[in-house]
């Protein structure tokens, strides 16, 4: 665990100097504060693992929002493209945004939508489907899954609605947020055998297609 951590601290001193270097600005409290809410978020999941405790629908997604990483990879995406980097978009960003945290619910509901389709699972990498569905004894599978789709929806509407309002932002970073909203449902197309046969065409075509 303390070499995995020195290598993290490591690279994130170095990133942090050449966007220093580059861009006049250092970001290390912006990494080091999105990378303790992600290994909060994924000590919260071990324990409910480890407990065997099931947490309510709700509480699960707060959680599943942090731990799906999307904030760390938006967090160093911002700084390394060294736009509009304000005092304003920096707290912004340090409060994660809707136009971070709608990416993120994006990514984990879609992601749910598929693992709790696989019955092999033995439960411990949780699912918003499987949490309501326990909060709700009477609501089949399907009503749940449609309940996810829809919540996906919704956050499609806030994700298009901060991108189209004023912000401190530059172009260049709401692209990329949307961009990573628009990547997951090619990542997270699972089909009945729990396999990802969109990603594997893609994968194929790409190692080993001809241009």
């Amino acid at each position: 665990m303390k070499i995995c951590f020195r290598a993290l601290d490591d690279i994130t001193n170095e990133i942090s100097l050449k966007v220093y270097q580059k861009h006049g600005w250092n970001p290390l409290h912006s990494f080091k504060k999105t990378w303790a809410s992600l290994c909060n978020a994924f000590l919260v999941e071990a324990k409910w693992f480890a407990s065997g405790q099931q947490p309510k629908a709700e509480e699960y997604l707060k959680n599943g929002i942090v731990s799906c990483g999307v904030n760390v990879v938006l967090v160093h995406i911002f700084f390394l493209l060294g736009q509009n980097i304000t005092k304003e978009s920096v707290e912004l960003l340090d409060e994660t945004p809707a136009i971070i945290s709608s990416t993120a619910a994006i990514l984990r509901l879609w992601d749910d939508l598929g693992s709790a389709k696989d019955e092999n699972q033995v439960g411990n990498d949780g699912s918003y489907v499987r949490c309501y569905l326990e909060e709700h004894p009477g609501c089949s599978i399907e009503e749940a899954q449609e309940r996810t789709i829809n919540m996906i929806s919704d956050e499609w509407k806030h994700l298009n609605k901060e991108l189209l309002s004023p912000n401190p932002f530059s172009e260049s970073f709401t692209t990329a947020s949307l961009n990573l909203a628009r990547m997951v449902p090619l990542m997270y197309s699972y089909n009945d055998n729990q396999g990802l046969p969109l990603l594997e065409e893609y994968m194929k075509s790409m190692l080993y297609g001809t241009v």
